[in-house]
């Protein structure tokens, strides 16, 4: 039997074509062919990201990136906007740093609104803002142009965007946002395998964190941009990441970015459909449901643990079974990645078949 097909919202299934890839043999992360290697993948990253920045590869988790921006870039107070797990954990990371952070918290399911936004700022005494676009534990998105504009009127706060479960799946183009810090991880919608990030920064935020003198070493902004004029990292890379990304940015700009949002827009509307007709709920507010996955309320009481069990049984198919305080209260279906109609339609037939035979 085949390893079982993941559907949870992270790791996502990797294709054949991106391990092979990942396989390749090693060079030297000093060497000619490892520049060359960094260079030619620079700008088809800068594609996705919509900018003319350089792209850089973190080796570790996005998590790097999220403590680093704080690291690199808070001087005075930092507003983290909270709607869920991953956000909330960026306040203690704040914390952490050793940096002075408040809170703009709403209930899990809803979403930030740039109205609050605007009020928090408006007080006075920030020098920064950590969004995460797609709360990935909640399946809400939140409005992050709507929300970037609003930071835009404060011109001394940078804007700090995690993208790790929106970044290719909806447009979230960098320098028309006019964010400061934008970061994904591989291991969401560009169906890598887990331990690299890739992020960008604005020319205002390394101006900023030239004025910071606690940066820390391993994820130094200045030192990456520095190095990435050589088409080097500070540290040793995973090379491998760097073969998989270089062959899944020529897959997507194969495909096309606009087919690309277009066919996860497709799949993700059959999951909330199978949802809806199937008597369940949408866990997030209408109107900011996440494109790359599906939170669905478990209004009907099922076993939500039994369901996981039979897909994993029976269909082998692992689904997730809701994250953190709402776990067996919702559950979680992913599209994101390589998944298409057929593949989707697959996971909900067999979710049918779960149903029925737990019912």
């Amino acid at each position: 039997m085949s390893h079982p097909k993941l559907f949870i919202p992270g790791p996502v299934e990797v294709s054949a074509k991106t391990y092979e890839a990942f396989c390749r043999p090693m060079v030297g992360h000093r060497s000619k062919a490892f520049q060359e290697l960094y260079a030619a993948v620079q700008p088809g990253l800068q594609t996705l990201f919509g900018t003319r920045q350089p792209v850089f590869l973190c080796t570790g988790s996005a998590w790097c990136v999220m403590e680093a921006a704080i690291r690199n870039l808070v001087r005075q107070k930092v507003l983290v906007c909270m709607s869920g797990a991953f956000s909330d954990k960026w306040f203690d990371v704040a914390l952490k740093c050793g940096k002075a952070a408040e809170k703009l918290q709403v209930e899990w399911g809803r979403a930030i609104k740039p109205e609050a936004v605007r009020e928090a700022l408006a007080r006075g005494g920030f020098d920064a803002v950590t969004l995460i676009h797609n709360e990935t534990s909640t399946g809400t998105m939140n409005p992050l142009r709507e929300i970037a504009a609003v930071v835009r009127e404060f011109p001394d706060v940078i804007l700090i965007t995690d993208v790790v479960s929106s970044f290719t799946v909806v447009p979230t183009p960098f320098d028309d946002l006019g964010a400061d810090v934008m970061l994904a991880g591989v291991q969401k919608a560009l169906a890598l395998p887990p331990g690299a990030a890739v992020f960008t920064v604005s020319e205002r935020a390394f101006a900023r964190a030239t004025e910071v003198k606690d940066r820390g070493y391993y994820m130094d902004f200045v030192e990456f941009k520095k190095n990435a004029e050589s088409n080097m990292t500070p540290t040793t890379p995973s090379i491998s990441h760097l073969y998989a990304l270089q062959s899944k940015v020529d897959d997507i700009l194969t495909e096309g970015l606009e087919a690309r949002y277009a066919r996860h827009a497709v799949t993700n509307q059959m999951v909330r459909s199978w949802a809806v007709a199937n008597g369940f709920e949408m866990f997030p507010e209408p109107g900011y449901e996440s494109v790359s996955l599906t939170c669905i309320r478990n209004n009907r009481e099922v076993d939500v643990a039994a369901v996981a069990q039979w897909m994993k049984t029976h269909a082998n198919i692992v689904i997730d079974q809701g994250y953190g305080k709402v776990k067996g209260k919702t559950f979680r279906l992913s599209n994101m990645g390589d998944e298409n109609e057929a593949t989707v339609g697959a996971l909900l037939s067999a979710m049918d078949r779960a149903l029925a035979a737990l019912a």
